[in-house]
């Protein structure tokens, strides 16, 4: 199984970039975890937060696959506990499909970005910066991961 992050911004800061491959690297060979930076539209007074989305999403959704299983995250998405989460990876790859995670920007994913999506998930009901969510999905991912294998990472 591959799993594709598709985050809105570039140029994280260094402690971010280290800690989310820390993670990252911790995973298995067969559950690869790919990120893909797609750059924040330049936000102008002239335009509005939709205009800025929809730009964002018209890139989001040119590196998606057809036969991608797309997952937003999103505040209104439902929320899953680490078991919960490892439950789904485990159904993700019986299904066979590559994962798509969508990470909107500071203003969050365009519409067209939610209609694609098969699921949408929330990291938590707070509103998190964009950098610290890549951080908290990529740790949740290893730990639920671990979950899965009964690796003694988590401990509930």
């Amino acid at each position: 199984m591959k799993i594709k992050i598709i985050a809105v911004g570039t140029k994280m800061p260094a402690w971010v970039e280290t800690a989310f491959k820390n993670y990252i690297q911790r995973l298995p060979h067969d559950c690869r975890v790919e990120l893909i930076e797609i750059p924040a539209s330049k936000r102008t007074r002239n335009q509005l937060a939709n205009q800025w989305m929809e730009k964002e999403g018209e890139l989001i959704l040119k590196v998606i696959n057809k036969s991608d299983w797309v997952v937003a995250l999103e505040v209104k998405g439902k929320s899953w506990t680490t078991s919960q989460l490892a439950s789904q990876i485990t159904r993700w790859q019986s299904m066979g499909n590559n994962i798509a995670l969508l990470v909107g920007g500071p203003d969050g994913l365009s519409q067209n970005c939610l209609s694609r999506a098969n699921q949408s998930w929330s990291l938590s009901a707070l509103t998190l910066p964009h950098p610290m969510v890549r951080v908290v999905l990529s740790e949740a991912l290893y730990r639920a991961w671990s979950v899965t294998t009964n690796h003694p990472y988590h401990r509930e």
